[in-house]
């Protein structure tokens, strides 16, 4: 009779039929091979791949909205985080091989659902990491998976374009600054709301991780409709070549902006401290705003006028801002600036994406890394040569770079990203 009272022990959480079941699904979400029986509309394709977008832009905003508080917490000198941050751009070139590869051999849509699912863990990693050296790992990790879905997500916009038959990209990328703004802004909510990063990197991971469930499903399957194996390691050839260099050229333009526009403002326009933000701050609404239009603008003039024209108008920026170094024409400077910019890197993902030689993730990598070698570069060369001369000259010599948009455009043959 005592037996009979004894209750059976409830079976491990792992082996509940409910949690296995839904393990299965998720699993079967993740590796769904192309003959689903249950075809997507390309409107939800375009939705999902969108907010796959929102949300990198929305989790590296997070993560840059707290590295104050980080800083502070972790007692870090100016000296010391610079090393730190630098294990970002290091886990990125990190990924650099692996990345084309992974996207050729696996499916972008699986390298967008996996890394969507690391990339929001290493953002928690962050935020609880209580020395240096985790903080370190933690941003070694964020670099990597960072880069892995940046390939991953731009070769499904490519995707998504082939099915729609016209550019997209701008607009994907238009996303990624919209969350840029969303996630500053709510980072210096959580900062006022005194929420430890721990906390505030959670919430983002949660809604990240719950978006890509729901939104697996609706990714692009099939990456490459061309049925011919191209190569996953080559050469590129002399288009990709070009693009990349363009992509250099406009990166190594942003870097300056990036790090460099509020200390321009100071010293050299000198406005009150309560307007050192105001020219980033243009800035960025003009490319957000622009990469919305660039689109509708590029499908109707084409990928090398656009670039001819983006190359020219952040030329008329820059002058702007260098030969009258006051208030307003460094203002409207800047706003040039952010809309000439705001289409060369989404122009050029694009055309690389859609190459005969390679498959698209392994063009976009290669096109990609030339591009972030410029938005490394930028800023301690214009940091050097402001030293040596002075940082108008220094932001005088990067007109160079977008005159070289200008001439390098003129060169990309008509065919490149199916004009």
């Amino acid at each position: 009779m005592e037996q009979n009272k004894i209750q059976k022990s409830p079976r491990p959480l792992y082996l509940r039929s409910d949690v296995t079941t839904a393990y299965k699904e998720f699993a079967k979400a993740i590796f769904i091979d192309s003959a689903s029986p249950h075809p997507v509309s390309p409107r939800l394709n375009r939705i999902a791949v969108g907010l796959m977008f929102f949300m990198h832009g929305l989790c590296f905003a997070s993560w840059a909205s707290r590295i104050p508080t980080i800083q502070d917490s972790l007692k870090l000198s100016a000296s010391s985080l610079g090393g730190v941050l630098f294990a970002l751009p290091v886990g990125f070139f990190i990924s650099l091989p692996l990345a084309g590869w992974l996207v050729n051999a696996f499916g972008s849509r699986r390298v967008v659902i996996i890394a969507s699912m690391f990339y929001s863990a290493a953002l928690i990693f962050i935020g609880i990491s209580s020395t240096t050296v985790a903080l370190v790992l933690s941003l070694l990790a964020f670099g990597l998976t960072s880069n892995l879905l940046n390939i991953a997500i731009n070769t499904q916009a490519v995707s998504v374009e082939r099915l729609y038959s016209k550019r997209l990209m701008a607009s994907f990328h238009g996303l990624w600054s919209l969350a840029g703004f969303v996630g500053a802004a709510f980072g210096a909510w959580m900062i006022a709301q005194s929420t430890a990063p721990a906390i505030h990197y959670a919430m983002i991971s949660a809604l990240f991780l719950l978006l890509t469930v729901s939104c697996s499903r609706f990714l692009v399957v099939t990456d490459d409709v061309n049925k011919e194996k191209r190569p996953v390691f080559a050469i590129p050839d002399k288009p990709l070549v070009g693009l990349g260099i363009i992509a250099f050229c406009s990166m190594m333009i942003e870097g300056a902006m990036f790090d460099w526009s509020g200390i321009y403002f100071i010293e050299t326009v000198k406005v009150d401290t309560k307007l050192t933000g105001v020219g980033y701050s243009t800035f960025m609404i003009a490319m957000a705003a622009m990469r919305f239009l660039a689109d509708g603008i590029s499908g109707r003039y084409g990928l090398q006028k656009i670039l001819q024209f983006s190359g020219v108008l952040t030329t008329v920026g820059l002058l702007l801002a260098v030969l009258f170094p006051s208030l307003l024409p460094a203002i409207l400077g800047f706003f040039f600036i952010g809309l000439g910019v705001s289409s060369v890197v989404p122009m050029v993902y694009s055309a690389a994406g859609k190459s005969n030689t390679l498959s698209p993730g392994t063009a976009l990598t290669a096109v990609s890394s030339l591009g972030f070698m410029g938005l490394l570069i930028g800023p301690p060369l214009i940091g050097l040569l402001a030293e040596a001369t002075s940082l108008r000259i220094s932001f005088l010599a990067i007109t160079t770079m977008s005159i070289a948009v200008v001439v390098l455009s003129s060169l990309i043959p008509s065919k490149t990203g199916s004009d």
